[in-house]
């Protein structure tokens, strides 16, 4: 059911919570499965983090919140000490940075293992105890969604060091549209979530009136045979396309098409999860940052939704929109609604406003569960290794 988290009782979440942490281990054993479940194995990029370290922080996040009581995240908010000596020192995101978690001296594969079953069992544990209100299943639902996102981050890995899915875990596909492009009347958009409504992230506080005027939006994101069209017509090489960021880091790429597109005889290939493949064209395009898709757009003569538009057309129920096959870019930097107060998880959204960009919908690796129109996603302009493609709007 999607959104299914944010209102799950105590027995729906115990269930949720087995399943995420089966996935996980699921997801970290294509890892471990070519020796990369060692830190020292895998190389130390920007963006991603080391399986093992991963894994780890997972189980500690879930450990923090759930056994520990912590009522912040902020370093010593815990109630009690970590079932690892040196869990603290070993997996919190606000004092590990990312540099040192490929220098760690963590403990064994199999004993990272022995503590992600132990700390779930005691959390099933404690659920059952519980009164079942919204404030005491706070910290599972807030567990649950962590290590869903984290999940999503494991096929991100997966991708870019070019580790294979399993039959198991490859059955996530793309769907393909008919394109078209639908007429919005506009209105008053009530954006963001209203109390009451269960869990609800800290950057969708509140609900409060947007007025959004008519627009006409794309249907189905943009393809990667459209894309090909503005390869072929010089997009890269033409700079009153690309934004002054958009040059610059278009400098320090040297890239001529989206990342893991390479050129098969007069047709492009592309690699996925380390297998090369001929591209699917009628499959929206993927792994392109905000500024290809900028770029795109301009060649286009059309233009990135705003955050606005994209929750009003998607709260709309219109048949003919689809989305949830990708993250989305819209033009709107990310920023925080009115009266924006952090929640217990406080580096979740606060140190990342106005440095990233918002980002719309849902991928095909996101678990159905954490799918919301007024899911707020963001990430820096740059990224193009992630699941992220676009749609555009009528200038």
């Amino acid at each position: 059911m999607t959104d299914s988290f944010r209102s799950a009782t105590p027995g729906e979440l115990a269930g949720a919570l087995q399943n995420a942490r089966d996935y996980t281990l699921a997801l970290f054993d294509c890892f471990a499965a070519v020796g990369l479940d060692a830190p020292v194995r895998v190389p130390p990029l920007d963006i991603i983090n080391p399986p093992l370290w991963e894994l780890g922080h997972i189980a500690w996040f879930a450990e923090w919140y759930i056994l520990r009581e912590a009522e912040s995240s902020a370093p010593g908010s815990a109630k009690t000490h970590s079932l690892l000596t040196k869990g603290d020192d070993w997996f919190d995101s606000n004092t590990v940075p990312h540099a040192m978690r490929w220098k760690l001296d963590l403990p064994s594969t199999g004993a990272l293992k022995t503590y992600c079953h132990e700390v779930l069992d005691r959390a099933l544990d404690k659920l059952a105890k519980t009164n079942g209100d919204d404030a005491s299943l706070y910290p599972y639902r807030l567990a649950l969604a962590h290590e869903d996102m984290h999940a999503e981050a494991f096929f991100a890995t997966l991708q870019t060091l070019g580790v294979a899915l399993p039959p198991t875990l490859g059955g996530n596909t793309i769907r393909t549209w008919a394109q078209g492009e639908i007429r919005f009347p506009g209105g008053t958009l009530q954006m963001g979530s209203a109390p009451g409504k269960g869990f609800i992230f800290d950057n969708e506080k509140w609900a409060h009136p947007v007025y959004v005027p008519p627009f006409s939006m794309d249907s189905t994101l943009v393809t990667n045979a459209q894309y090909a069209e503005f390869i072929a017509d010089g997009g890269y090489e033409r700079p009153q396309f690309w934004s002054k960021a958009g040059r610059a880091w278009l400098m320090t790429q040297e890239q001529s098409a989206p990342r893991d597109w390479e050129r098969y005889n007069e047709n492009w290939r592309c690699v996925r999860f380390g297998r090369p493949m001929l591209l699917a064209q009628q499959e929206p395009v993927r792994h392109v940052s905000l500024y290809e898709a900028q770029a795109y757009c301009m060649w286009a003569q059309r233009r990135l939704p705003t955050e606005a538009e994209w929750e009003y057309a998607a709260v709309s129920g219109h048949p003919a929109l689809r989305w949830g096959d990708l993250w989305e870019w819209t033009c709107s930097p990310f920023e925080p609604y009115p009266g924006f107060e952090a929640d217990a998880y406080r580096e979740y959204s606060a140190p990342w406003f106005h440095t990233h960009q918002a980002v719309r919908g849902a991928s095909f690796v996101t678990r159905a569960r954490m799918r919301s129109p007024k899911y707020r996603n963001f990430y820096r302009p740059e990224r193009n290794d992630l699941m992220l493609g676009f749609r555009t709007c009528a200038l």
